[in-house]
């Protein structure tokens, strides 16, 4: 994994803003018109642009934007055996029951996009389905890859803990043998990307977001299911050196008053135990962006390279290049600036169709990154 030896890299979280011809696409049938031949070109096509529009931007670490995919988690639909169309499922807003909807019920009881995508029950073995789809996706990235110049390439793929909470669970005696059983299957998927020489991103927001998310459960009782969740996602990762990972937590797309977010003090010591080589996390926001100070603490390992976001999805403010600069120079002088690489908070198009950031605003976004990762450099290397 490529680290900011003579300047700070830039890098984000993964999903970006769709086309309007992909997107009308994606929201047709929940993606499978991608899979239609004569989607093909036009999908390739998409990939090439919004690779070409991030070198264009100064990102140095880049992703192909999820593009062949619904969003982050719900593409997973398509790819485990064992499972079937929840009939019983209903349209659900888990943040209307968390504690953030406790505290502000009247914002909180709008509906959000991820809602209108179809949920799976298991009702037998997992297995793992999704070759074809996947290397759709890897071919079309690599592809595009070879007409531009980066630094590195990497390709988001969801935790198991994250498909346990969109997955139902109807066929294994206890959640922790299903989420193991999930681990086993996503294996498959995390060993073929990085086999086609890129850096696996495992999307893991169910991490810090189970705490909001269930209001009956301790910050004990939150702590212990993560390490399991841990524990599981380390067995999926078991045989791929922990240089090819990142791992990326967050709170979701969530533009809320965001008050019960769990602390990074709080969790900080689970996460590092994640076989990973990079750890991506929200550090933009005024909810998180005073957590620099738990790095001082908080002892980075040896080897280890920290992502903090430095541009956010929760605002459509465009962050000042120099503000930008300020952040990162924070970070490299607490872990070392060979160990800082720049992010963001989350992605910016979890869900295709996500309307919280507009595409403009994403890219200027992206921009003053750029920009404030040069100021940066120039004060951290002279």
């Amino acid at each position: 994994m490529r680290r900011s030896t003579d300047r700070i890299l830039t890098t984000h979280a993964g999903s970006l803003p769709r086309p309007a011809d992909l997107l009308a696409l994606v929201e047709r049938d929940g993606g499978r018109a991608l899979d239609a031949p004569e989607t093909a070109t036009q999908l390739r096509s998409a990939v090439a642009d919004v690779v070409q529009k991030q070198v264009e931007l100064g990102i140095d670490v880049i992703d192909d934007g999820e593009y062949g995919k619904p969003s982050f988690v719900s593409y997973i639909n398509e790819r485990l055996g064992g499972y079937e169309v929840d009939t019983a499922a209903r349209p659900r807003n888990q943040w209307a029951t968390s504690r953030e909807g406790l505290s502000f019920p009247e914002f909180y009881a709008q509906t959000h996009a991820a809602s209108r995508h179809m949920h799976m029950v298991c009702t037998g073995p997992i297995t793992y389905k999704g070759h074809a789809h996947l290397k759709r996706d890897i071919d079309n990235f690599k592809v595009a890859l070879g007409n531009v110049k980066i630094e590195e390439a990497f390709m988001p793929a969801i935790s198991p803990s994250n498909i346990e909470d969109w997955q139902r669970n109807a066929f294994y005696k206890t959640q922790e043998e299903y989420v193991f059983a999930i681990a086993d299957a996503m294996r498959e998927e995390y060993r073929a990307i990085v086999d086609a020489g890129l850096l696996l991103q495992i999307d893991d927001p169910r991490l810090v977001t189970y705490y909001i998310i269930h209001p009956e459960a301790s910050l004990a009782d939150c702590r212990r299911w993560a390490e399991v969740r841990v524990e599981a996602l380390n067995h999926a990762l078991r045989d791929i050196p922990p240089e090819k990972v990142r791992f990326h937590t967050c709170y979701g797309i969530n533009m809320g008053p965001r008050i019960h977010d769990m602390e990074l003090k709080d969790i900080v010591d689970i996460l590092l135990k994640i076989r990973a080589g990079a750890y991506s996390l929200e550090a933009a926001n005024p909810r998180h962006e005073h957590e620099w100070k738990v790095w001082k603490t908080a002892k980075l390992p040896d080897g280890k390279i920290l992502i903090p976001g430095v541009i956010s999805h929760s605002t459509v403010l465009v962050e000042h290049p120099e503000l930008v600069a300020e952040r990162i120079v924070r970070y490299a002088n607490v872990v070392g600036r060979e160990n800082v690489i720049a992010g963001t908070d989350c992605g910016f198009a979890t869900f295709a169709g996500s309307k919280e950031v507009h595409p403009s605003i994403v890219w200027a976004k992206f921009k003053a990154m750029s920009d404030g990762a040069r100021i940066a450099s120039k004060e951290l290397w002279g």
